[in-house]
């Protein structure tokens, strides 16, 4: 990537199919020439922040193609700071009022959120 880089870029890779981590785990054991009876696979769950999985890249965001077609460019959201702070100071006085359209505007600030 660093031969398409002209500064600033986000470089995003094809890194092929996702894969489980449980099956990594496995594998990782038996090129140790361990067995999974040596070497305990523990399931402790998600904890705060991870994820399931990892998206590449909002589509909101775009990308660019390179020559290699493993390298994309992906284009950074625009980022408007007064707006940005109007709409948290809305966003604010919602929570104060227990306002329930506080969701609405959030919606407006994050595009990708969905109420559950």
């Amino acid at each position: 990537s660093s031969v398409y880089a002209k500064g600033g870029e986000i470089f995003v890779l094809d890194m092929g199919e996702p894969v489980k981590i449980v099956d990594l785990a496995k594998k990782m054991i038996a090129l140790a020439g361990k067995t999974e009876e040596e070497i305990k696979i523990k399931y402790i769950g998600l904890r705060p922040g991870e994820k399931l999985y990892e998206e590449r890249l909002m589509d909101e965001e775009g990308m660019s193609s390179t020559a290699n077609r493993s390298i994309s460019i992906g284009r950074p959201l625009e980022f408007r700071t007064a707006s940005f702070i109007s709409a948290l100071k809305r966003i604010y006085r919602k929570a104060e009022n227990n306002d329930p359209s506080i969701e609405e505007e959030v919606a407006k600030l994050v595009t990708t959120y969905r109420h559950q």
